[in-house]
């Protein structure tokens, strides 16, 4: 049995690998997120953080690893099999991630079900971002999902657009996922040959 002191200090790790990704620390968050999987590997399935930061460490086959272990905790999230889709991309082509993109349960959220009809070549970027409506948690899913897919097919002009869009103050609502837009955005915009943000 793992006694409160120890919960207490997986807290403090865990913790610290989200307040460094917020800040652009990739590799200090990456670090302390395999840490946390070193000293409890049955919290592994539940880490999509350590996804998404092994996803901007450029450790591709480990991130794809990382959300096909999410998918046993979590198996109706398209936002998982979007990330998926993003790490195989990066490691191999789209053509394979589309190939290998994990199937997802019933996610009722707005406008995943679009996205993972982009994500599997059924509908466009447009009518993906058409279907994020009125409101601001669906606009900024589809902002943020817009601007990382079309980055993995290749366009960093088109997906800049985008993910500063799901940068915006205005967004800051979705928590966690609106840190992800910021670090995009800077790391995209840090790129040679990229505008100012």
């Amino acid at each position: 049995m793992i006694g409160s002191a120890q919960e207490g200090q997986l807290r403090d790790i865990f913790d610290r690998a989200v307040a460094d990704f917020r800040s652009g620390r990739i590799e200090q968050s990456v670090a302390g997120f395999d840490r946390l999987v070193k000293l409890r590997p049955d919290t592994q399935p539940q880490l999509w953080q350590r996804g998404i930061a092994l996803y901007y460490a450029s450790r591709f086959k480990d991130c794809r690893a990382q959300f096909e272990s999410h998918r046993s905790v979590n198996p109706n999230d398209v936002e998982n099999a979007a990330w998926h889709f993003l790490c195989v991309a990066r490691a191999e082509s789209p053509e394979n991630a589309k190939a290998a993109l994990l199937p997802v349960g019933p996610d009722s959220r707005v406008p995943m079900s679009q996205i993972y009809q982009m994500l599997r070549g059924d509908l466009s970027v447009e009518q993906m971002i058409k279907a994020g409506g009125a409101q601001l948690e669906g606009q900024f899913y589809a902002e943020l999902y817009a601007g990382l897919y079309l980055e993995a097919l290749g366009n960093s002009k088109s997906a800049l657009k985008h993910v500063r869009n799901a940068a915006a103050d205005r967004y800051s609502s979705s928590g966690y996922m609106h840190d992800v837009a910021r670090v995009h955005r800077d790391r995209l915009t840090r790129r040679p040959g990229s505008a100012k943000p």
